[in-house]
């Protein structure tokens, strides 16, 4: 079942900084909903266990993630892949970019693409449930990296 998403969020910190917050392992850790561990394996490349649930099925994703088309502190792109089990699978990627605030405002506006694609147990959920969850961990997400972000 394949999914899209797309939206911005504005910063309260200039570009250089969310670029160096958004390749930090330790950052990224505490920012995304449900992660256990997220390890940098190269200058491009993190492996993750990944907590989580959807419906009623609950399952621990283990997988990796590569960084592409690096152009700092511009933006990337993000791939990855993870099995869960029984529970499925997922994979997708993600178009990252930073740009200027509008002007008079301070900080700038992180701007996200996402496509994925699920399978297993987690697809026969229907596309309203999945949907809805990756919606609120891209909420939490979002909501974690901008208070990291302003903490500093």
């Amino acid at each position: 079942m394949a999914m899209t998403m797309k939206g911005e969020v504005a910063l309260p910190a200039d570009r250089e900084t969310v670029w160096a917050k958004l390749n930090d392992p330790e950052v990224l850790k505490a920012c995304i909903p449900g992660c256990q561990t997220l390890e940098k394996t190269s200058e491009t490349s993190f492996t993750a266990v990944v907590k989580l649930k959807v419906g009623p099925v609950g399952a621990t994703f283990k997988g990796n993630v590569e960084l592409t088309d690096l152009d700092p502190p511009n933006g990337y792109r993000i791939s990855g892949q993870g099995e869960g089990g029984v529970a499925g699978f997922a994979k997708g990627g993600a178009t990252v970019s930073l740009t200027d605030p509008a002007e008079g405002a301070e900080g700038c506006t992180l701007n996200y693409n996402v496509e994925a694609n699920v399978g297993g147990k987690i697809a026969q959920l229907g596309a309203r449930l999945i949907d809805g969850v990756a919606k609120k961990t891209a909420d939490q997400f979002f909501a974690n990296f901008a208070a990291a972000v302003k903490a500093g």
